[in-house]
Order: structure tokens, then sequence, then C-alpha cells
């Protein structure tokens, strides 16, 4: 057995300015009221408010305003989102709207008056600094995705202006990730130089604060040098055993099928305060310093979206992903108002005996018949024949399979893979999913009409062969090190490089963030060749960033290396 050695919680080391616990955090607030009157307490959707009032309620303020109580009507935001969330169970539309919007305009202004007049005055909730004067002292309660997705799955937070918590965990998230995040995080980007203070409470009663300067501190820390952000763990219908084992998950449970350990938008980031984790979404990194993390040519393409995806799908012992596709760009735009598509690959970090993946359609099938048949076994009057239409590979350790928008695809059993894609990750279209239930004992929604309208007919089995099943070149070598171009489809906008190695092998970002995964080795240090950054250890499986502003660096194998091959898998945007 492997040595367990994937660190679960790694994080930016940094000496600052930190409370901990509730008693240290409102001593800190009541100072700040005292001292400026005022006091806003902005937050992030998905924070405790009941348990962020009562505190607020022990500084024993004059009054204290919740921006809830200035927000139109909740069914007039209904009806105003209302086309932005669809009647889809999965599947809304990008928001074009702020969070202005959602607020009655008389009723802002008289909160205004009112602050104006009064001594001690607290101002808590979503757009709390739209009310407040400019000397005001500005809190901001961030929260991570993930945490807040654990709160829906517990029916425990409210939306963005109205109250959700009975609905499915599926809407919930739609609202979150079609509009009130893209919203808030639009408002947040506005008020990072404001913010005198951030507060974690990403876990209930255990809450952490910071100051403004700790705050850049931890960012411009991070972005100097290569880092991970914090990688969460999520069983699946699929799911298998392989990450319990090499990433020290809990025994007990059932399985792990889902490993998100890059995906900025949905990840945290730690800061390690002199000793004290600070939790914070790593999207803020991408809002403060795109043009360093990502590069000037890639910022110009995608703005503030971090467009590269690393996740691991865990099938060892499991099952068969369910057959799917992703949207044609087109589609995507159309449908969904996302301006770029889902492509991916799959690279086999561990395959056992008998693995297999689905990829692209057989030669000569007819699409009527399959659609037809797909129909049919939505229904569940027929088990729909996989093997009759998608071709079945067998796959080992290392491959790497290229998915392009439009092809039919999955994983099958005995599997762990590294999936490689663009960030847009909601956009599966289910097709088939082997007569199986989701973890809540309900049928997982199928997308048989949506996923007609995309399905590419020419990625048959030839094309398969010629195109993306292990499209390995070998680029370049020398000493104890060569590097290999494994994809992806001319389609996508991503490249991956392999490189094997047993000595010291040189990278360079060349203006381009990249992302890589150590699939090879125990343990690499990677280092800057002038001390531009500390010596950054990555172990077996991780993921981490190198900021395109770092420019060289170089990726050395840690420990007895005799006789034994190291490898990355890179990725970078091409331009």
């Amino acid at each position: 057995m492997r040595k367990v050695n994937y660190d679960k919680y790694p994080s930016t080391k940094i000496s600052g300015m930190i409370l901990h616990g509730w008693n240290d955090v409102s001593k800190k607030l009541k100072d700040c009221l005292d001292h400026t009157s005022v006091l806003a307490v902005d937050l992030y959707t998905g924070v405790h408010e009941d348990e962020m009032l009562e505190v607020l309620h022990n500084l024993f303020p004059t009054l204290i305003i919740d921006m809830r109580n200035l927000m139109k009507p909740e069914a007039e935001i209904k009806a105003m989102t209302k086309r932005l969330m669809t009647d889809d169970v999965l599947f809304g539309y990008v928001t074009n709207l702020s969070l202005i919007d959602y607020f009655d305009s008389e009723k802002l202004e008289a909160a205004r008056r009112q602050i104006a007049q009064t001594d001690q005055v607290i101002v808590m909730g979503a757009g709390a600094s739209l009310v407040v004067p400019a000397d005001a002292t500005l809190v901001y309660v961030d929260m991570a995705r993930w945490e807040i997705q654990q709160r829906f799955r517990a029916h425990e937070v409210k939306a963005l202006g109205i109250d959700n918590r009975l609905d499915a965990v599926s809407l919930q998230y739609k609202r979150g990730y079609f509009n009130d995040w893209r919203i808030l995080d639009r408002y947040k980007n506005e008020l990072f130089d404001r913010v005198d203070y951030w507060l974690d409470t990403n876990v209930k009663g255990d809450p952490k604060m910071i100051d403004r300067q700790t705050f850049f501190k931890g960012i411009n820390q991070t972005i100097s040098g290569p880092f991970r952000v914090v990688p969460f763990f999520d069983p699946a219908p699929w799911g298998g055993q392989w990450m319990k084992e090499v990433c020290g998950l809990d025994p007990t449970r059932k399985n792990y099928g889902w490993c998100f350990d890059c995906v900025p938008e949905e990840n945290s980031l730690y800061l390690n305060v002199d000793g004290v984790l600070f939790e914070m979404p790593s999207i803020n990194v991408v809002l403060l310093r795109s043009r360093d993390l990502l590069g000037e040519p890639v910022e110009a393409r995608f703005g503030k979206d971090f467009p590269i995806r690393f996740d691991f799908l865990d099938t060892v012992g499991g099952g068969n992903l369910s057959l799917q596709v992703h949207p044609t760009t087109q589609f995507i735009r159309d449908s969904f108002g996302m301006y770029y598509t889902q492509d991916e690959s799959y690279y086999l970090l561990d395959a056992k005996e008998g693995a297999t993946v689905y990829l692209g359609l057989k030669t000569g099938i007819n699409r009527e018949d399959m659609i037809s048949d797909l129909r049919e076994a939505q229904k569940g009057n027929i088990v729909f024949d996989a093997e009759r239409y998608v071709n079945r590979l067998p796959a080992k350790k290392h491959d790497h399979y290229l998915i392009p928008g439009g092809t039919v695809h999955c994983s099958g059993a005995g599997a762990l893979v590294l999936e490689i894609s663009s960030t847009p990750n909601l956009f599966t279209f289910k097709l088939w999913d082997w007569q199986r239930l989701g973890l809540d004992g309900k049928p997982r929604p199928i997308n048989v009409e949506r996923g007609k309208c995309v399905v590419d007919w020419k990625r048959d089995t030839e094309y398969v062969y010629n195109h993306l099943a292990n499209q390995v070149t070998l680029v370049a070598e020398g000493d104890g090190w060569c590097e290999e171009r494994t994809g992806l489809h001319p389609n996508e906008f991503i490249e991956t490089r392999r490189h094997w190695f047993s000595k010291t092998v040189t990278h360079n970002t060349h203006g381009s963030v990249n992302v890589l995964n150590l699939v090879e080795g125990d343990e690499a240090v990677v280092k800057s060749p002038t001390g531009a950054f500390e010596p950054f250890v990555v172990h077996y499986a991780e993921t981490f960033i190198v900021p395109a502003c770092v420019g060289q660096y170089t990726i050395t194998p840690c420990g007895d290396t005799a006789g034994k091959q190291y490898a990355t898998i890179k990725a970078y945007v091409r331009y």
C-alpha cells in the first residue's frame, strides 16, 4: 500500500492579525462600532444570518438594520428572476442582474436618512455597503461555495432576497450557480478596497476574523508562487474506493465518487495565519489578481473566470458513470447564456484490470434507432444497449482520452479518472444511467432531448482512434526527462503536456496559468531558479496551480529516485 501523503488541508502561511472565537471577534466589532458609530456587516449568501444577528444584537447598538427588510417583496424578486431560473430542475440562464436590482430604492433612501440621524447603528446583510457612509467600518462575511452546498443539503440558508430553504437541493444550487453567486461576486469585486475586516463563519460557532492588511498579504503571498486550493470530496451513485486509501478519507463511508481539487469558483483557499486556518473562497484570488494569475492573453479572453478545471472521478470498486454528452458552444450560449462550453478529457491516473472508457459512437449506427432506444429506456420500457451504439475501449493507467463537446462518453468501472476540462461544471446531459437511482433514492434527471441536439454523429469509431484516444507525441527530451503532448483536441482551448522525469525538469508558464498534477511518484518539489518563491512540495495525486506571473520554474523528484519514474500532467490555455 502507498503511504498516504496527500494533503487535504493545503494553505498559504503568513503572519498577521487574526481573531478566533465569538468572544474576541465581538470585542473587536464593538470597538469598531464605538469608534465609527456605524458598523456595516456585509455578507455572501449562505451565511447563517440568525447566528450573525444574535451576535450583533449582543453589541447593544441603538439600531440594527437587516438588509433583507429593504429588499423588494419576495414575490417581485421571484418574478424578476423567473426567466433566469426557468422551469428546469437543473438548468437556468446566466443572470444579468445586479445586487441593486433587489432593493426598493425608497427603502434604501429612508435607511440612509435613519442612519445619518442615529448613533451606534449596525447594518447587516448582503448590500450593507449600499446604505452606510464612507467612514463606516465595513466587515465582510465571506462564504465558500462548498460549505454553501452543504447548507443547501441541510435546508439551512436562504437565497438572495427569498426564502427557498424548502426547495429541492438542485433548485437551491441552480439559483446559486446561475444567479446569486454571480451577482455577489460582481458586487464583492467592487468592495475589496473598502473592506476593513474579513470574517470566516464557514464552521458554525467557530468564527475567525482578519484585517484588511492580513487579507491582502495572504492574497499576494498566494499569487507569488505555486499554490493549491482546498480539495473537497463527495459520494456518488457510481462512487469507488480508491480515494479512501490514496487521499486518506473516512474508510467507513460507503464511497467517494468526486474530488474537486482545482475548481477555483467552487473551492476554498486557506490562509494559515500564525497557525490558525482562515477559509475564504479561492475565487477571491481570481477576482483580485486575474492578470497575474491567468496571464494577460488568458485574462483578455476569459476575464475573471478561471478556465481550467481538474477533478477526480473514482469508479474503482464502483460503477459506470452515466452515459453522457456535453453541449456545443453555440448550444450552451443559446440555452444557458454561457460563453464557452464544457470540453474535457479523461486522464487515467489509475486503472484496474478490466477498466474501460465509453467514447464516441460505433461506425454505421442508425441515429434514429439510438435516440428511439434512449427515449424508451428513459420511460423504463427497455434496457438501453450501450455497446450496440457506443465504443467501449479498454483503459489502462496513464491513458488519455479527449472529449470535445458533442462526444458521447463515460468512464467505466475500475478507473480513477483525472478529469481535465474547461470550467463550466454543470452542463452534463445524461443519456442513460444504467437503471440506477441517485443517492436520494430517486432517478437522476435524463436529458435525451437536449442531448440529441448536441451529439456529433461524426465522432465514430475511426474518429475516436484517430483523434481522441491516446494522441501522444514526443515534444522534447533531455537528460533524465522527456516531454509529451497528450492533447487536447483542436476544438478545445486547453493544451496538455506530460513530463516523465527522474531528474530536475524546467518548465515555463509562457504567459498562461499552468495547472499540474503529480501523476507518478510520491513527492516532488517545485522551485524558482531565482528564488522568487519558497520551495513548494507536492505529493502524488495533488493538483497545484502555477500563476502565469511565475514564469520559469523547476520540478525535482524527492527522496531516493533510483529506478523510479516521476510524471506530471500539465494543462494551460493555448493562444
